[in-house]
């Protein structure tokens, strides 16, 4: 087995690892040996959310690793349906996973579509009642940032968005960073043509895939990346992609994808 810390982002005074295992449409019953797969390959940041519905399969396969608690990076969601139910909702996931406390709570989606600081107010207890190490967002705006910020004066840790080389926005990237806030992307694959020829061409000069060179690019720019798959040779291979080093001109080229 080996230990997966590297490469990670600076999260506080902790380390976020820029490589995580998704388990977005992991059945409950299968998370448990996928998440189990992904530990024993070296992954050490595990991502569910409360809609997912198997972060007890994820408690299950952390309680069954018999890895140090310090050595793992748990991120869990708010669902926007649960506003008003956040202390409820936290505590519930806690159970399930089996932790007294998660690396990073996130709320998934604007409830309503609306910034909603005083839902962000009650993330903000939790942090604060050591219910969650670091808390986020997920799919927000830049300008909703900036209204929880100003309503609460606490800035998020994280916003996980869809990101990928194919809808790549430094705008976004260059804000978020300005603003202290790490990206987070989900469904690396899906917004980006796997059979573009420069993700070709990069792959074969490294003997790698497409996929990993997608997984590669995000390493580079230090963006955390979360690809999903219940299969042990993609698990794998997306560890793999992490490894692997672009050229800044690979970099560049790739940023180019972008539509």
């Amino acid at each position: 087995m080996t230990d997966y810390t590297e490469p990670s982002v600076p999260l506080g005074e902790h380390a976020m690892p820029l490589l995580g295992f998704g388990t977005w449409q992991i059945e409950n019953d299968d998370a448990p040996q996928a998440t189990s797969t992904a530990l024993e390959l070296g992954y050490r940041h595990i991502d569910t959310a409360t809609g997912y519905g198997n972060e007890a399969g994820i408690g299950t396969a952390l309680a069954d690793s018999g890895l140090d608690r310090d050595s793992l990076f748990i991120t869990t969601k708010l669902p926007p349906d649960h506003a008003g139910r956040e202390r409820q909702t936290i505590e519930e996931s806690l159970t399930k996973l089996g932790l007294d406390r998660v690396d990073l709570w996130l709320v998934h989606w604007p409830p309503n579509g609306q910034a909603s600081p005083e839902v962000w107010a009650e993330v903000v207890k939790a942090q604060q009642d050591g219910l969650a190490t670091h808390i986020g967002v997920s799919n927000y705006s830049l300008d909703q940032i900036d209204e929880l910020v100003s309503a609460t004066g606490v800035t998020p840790a994280v916003n996980q968005i869809r990101w990928s080389p194919g809808v790549y926005d430094p705008a976004v990237a260059a804000g978020l960073s300005e603003r202290g806030v790490v990206l987070e992307g989900y469904s690396p694959f899906k917004a980006s043509n796997l059979d573009d020829p420069t993700l070709v061409r990069i792959a074969e000069a490294h003997d790698a895939t497409a996929a990993q060179v997608i997984v590669a690019w995000h390493v580079a720019h230090g963006f955390v990346v979360i690809p999903k798959s219940a299969r042990r040779e993609r698990i794998e291979a997306n560890a793999a992609g992490a490894r692997l080093r672009l050229s800044a001109d690979e970099v560049t080229a790739i940023d180019g994808l972008a539509a």
